[in-house]
């Protein structure tokens, strides 16, 4: 061959390399980038003062003095829109009491039909609140048009229930409005305050509060009228309480929601330190962390002994045949067998044989027997790497077989092995399906730092938590920072661990040519 043609064959293939590894960096960016910039929302991003209220109530973390002082100020500008809502609930109320002289006339029959008006009188007089009394007197028309008598009060009956119709049509759009209101801003001053945190507080995070605004300003509809496939129409929700106290409401709101949320650039590192609330509506993501941890670092103290002393075995003492092919087979087969069937065979061997509670341990040694053929692979190619002269000299001074093998085979194939090592404990980490049956939990409590105590503990994992927000969470929506933050805290652990990988077998193998 000419060298002419050697050299353009020699620049056209180191031109397709680099074209390709440019392709595969640029592909690798596109995926990368949008789980790192939104997954930075989890830590970066403009908290409300609702976010400050949670921190200092449920972690004790912030100043208690300036959150005071900023929370008299948010009261004060949220006052108007209570005092507006107190306003129309009031004239809800003026309007349904135009039944009492009916009711009171009812209640003075001497009959059956006069003592049930008495008790729903009675009922009314106690509870104060106005959702209260359109539910006494909604029972009460149900069972006076039950009555036996009910012809003989027709008129009556149907005066009731125009008006109760018309009160009703009032209060679902005002109970509809107070929820929205709810969300945006918590429970209003003097409300029974609810169980779950969610609806203790409102919106904590300003983007989402922008959300829920929108959703309080707009009825949210679909005309089906230009075919099979519907419109989404923005009905503003004000028309529904035009000439009402509730009008203006809407207008002071926008002008109004950041003096009444207040909100701040803010970085949350808790979202790594702290216990999620209310299945990760808020918090953070600890038990996950931990509980990744512990089952990587399980998979590696299980495999990494198994997979070097294989590795030994096949390349310093099996002699070519029908049983070492086997086993060959058997390692190759293994490196390809889907990850659900580790976690099926963990399921029936370690849980249902061996009676192991679902837990750390299971998990861990399911997660072993996945990684267990990569390590083999890369220490046996690492051991093989080492010069036949390293064996020859040794032998050559004395040393045993075995001695030779530790004092100097394994030194230097340790680049080889540690590299081996440190990529299955990524792929340990970012692992699902072997621990669904074996170890995970959706909500678990988070593992105490002591290994001994939690081997036998079900726990939560970034990979398989990854799955359940983004498949089975009640408010998906709610919770896309913390679903993406989690997927780059996984990610961001994997490339740490190859980096890792890669520093640490060029400082070794320059250790040991020097």
């Amino acid at each position: 061959m000419r060298m002419t043609t050697r050299k353009l064959l020699d620049r056209s293939f180191s031109s397709v390399g680099i074209f390709s590894i440019t392709i595969m960096m640029a592909v690798l960016l596109i995926i990368l980038m949008p789980i790192f910039t939104r997954g930075a929302g989890a830590f970066v991003f403009k908290a409300t003062v609702e976010h400050r209220r949670l921190l200092m109530e449920r972690f004790e973390r912030g100043d208690a003095d300036s959150l005071k002082s900023e929370m008299e100020a948010v009261r004060a500008a949220r006052q108007p829109v209570y005092e507006m809502m107190a306003r129309f609930e009031s004239d809800l109320i003026v309007e349904l009491t135009t039944l009492r002289p009916t009711l009171e006339l009812l209640s003075q029959r001497d009959d059956s039909i006069g003592r049930l008006a008495q008790r729903r009188l009675r009922n009314m007089d106690e509870d104060a609140s106005f959702f209260g009394k359109i539910d006494i007197t909604r029972k009460l028309l149900r069972r006076l048009r039950g009555h036996v008598d009910s012809e003989i009060i027709q008129t009556e009956i149907n005066l009731i229930h125009k008006t109760l119709e018309r009160v009703e049509a009032k209060a679902s759009g005002f109970v509809e409005l107070k929820a929205r209101i709810d969300e945006l801003f918590g429970p209003a001053p003097g409300a029974i305050i609810p169980a779950l945190p969610r609806r203790q507080y409102g919106a904590t995070r300003w983007d989402r509060a922008q959300v829920k605004l929108r959703e309080l300003l707009y009825i949210e509809q679909w005309d089906y009228s230009g075919g099979d496939m519907g419109r989404k129409i923005l009905k503003p929700r004000v028309d529904i309480f035009r000439g009402t106290e509730i009008e203006p409401l809407f207008d002071y709101v926008v002008a109004h929601a950041e003096e009444m949320l207040r909100p701040k650039q803010t970085f949350y590192w808790g979202f790594l330190a702290d216990e999620p609330l209310d299945i990760h509506i808020f918090g953070g993501i600890r038990p996950e962390v931990i509980g990744t941890l512990y089952l990587t670092i399980g998979a590696i103290v299980f495999a990494v002994p198994i997979g070097i002393i294989a590795a030994i075995y096949f390349t310093e003492y099996a002699k070519a045949g029908k049983v070492v092919t086997f086993l060959r087979t058997c390692v190759s087969t293994l490196a390809g067998v889907p990850s659900i069937v580790f976690g099926m065979f963990g399921l029936a061997f370690f849980l249902n044989v061996c009676h192991m509670p679902k837990g750390v341990l299971a998990g861990a040694l399911t997660l072993a027997l996945v990684i267990l053929p990569t390590i083999i692979r890369a220490a046996e190619e690492a051991i093989r790497a080492v010069p036949q002269t390293y064996r020859e000299a040794a032998l050559g001074l004395g040393a045993g077989r075995w001695h030779t093998i530790v004092t100097v085979i394994l030194p230097a194939a340790l680049p080889g092995i540690l590299t081996g090592t440190v990529i299955s404990m990524g792929r340990a980490a970012g692992e699902t399906a072997p621990i669904i049956f074996t170890a995970a939990a959706s909500v678990a409590a988070t593992l105490s730092l002591n290994p001994f105590a939690v081997w036998n503990q079900p726990t939560s994992a970034l990979s398989w938590n990854i799955y359940n927000l983004c498949t089975e969470h009640e408010a998906v929506n709610e919770i896309r920072h913390v679903q993406f933050g989690m997927v780059a805290v996984l990610v961001t652990v994997v490339l740490l661990l190859n980096g890792f990988a890669i520093a640490l077998r060029a400082h070794i193998a320059k250790k040991l040519r020097g």
